[in-house]
């Protein structure tokens, strides 16, 4: 399954949340997430993420589940793999001997919601900001760059001030190099 999806720092997280509701977009409420990403062994931000496979394991809720995504056309566009796991440490000692290395925690609440077949995630991210997320779940070989400028559109069209990011969190969390 490929994740296609787009990102914005929202400047006003109440009027985002009001225009989702105008949109017909009913949002859960926030769910606590923690969530470990790992690289590749000496994998170097310099060399891109295009085709190299990244993992998290992500705790909510008491419930565990480890994810890969290997992007594609650009970091946003992902062959997505995800299964719950029962214990995290374990498993975050799996991924060790795979040859992974834990690169960086991301901490957020999350609100989701859908638009059709829009997935809509609202998080307040730790040491990074508002932002939504928009992605679409395919199974088939559809344009992923189109597909963002579909999701980009959606967005631009509820009204409210939006920073496009192409960035994943784990770029945003991460403190800046020396």
């Amino acid at each position: 399954m490929r994740e296609i999806e787009t990102k914005y720092r929202v400047v006003d997280l109440e009027a985002l949340l009001v225009a989702l509701k105008e949109a017909g977009v009913e949002m859960s409420a926030p769910a606590y997430q923690d969530d470990q990403a790992y690289a590749p062994a000496g994998w170097e931000p310099a060399r891109g993420k295009v085709g190299h496979t990244f993992a998290r394991l992500r705790t909510q809720g008491g419930t565990h589940t480890m994810t890969t995504k290997t992007p594609l056309a650009n970091p946003m566009e992902c062959v997505e793999y995800e299964t719950v796991v029962a214990d995290r440490e374990q498993m975050h000692g799996a991924l060790l001997a795979l040859g992974y290395e834990p690169a960086v925690r991301i901490v957020k609440d999350r609100r989701t919601g859908h638009a059709g077949p829009i997935g809509v995630c609202v998080d307040v991210v730790e040491g990074a900001g508002v932002f939504v997320e928009l992605e679409v779940l395919a199974d088939d070989d559809r344009d992923g760059p189109a597909v963002q400028d579909e999701l980009d559109a959606w967005a631009r069209g509820l009204g409210v001030e939006l920073e496009r990011t192409t960035d994943t969190y784990d770029v945003l969390v991460r403190p800046p190099a020396p």
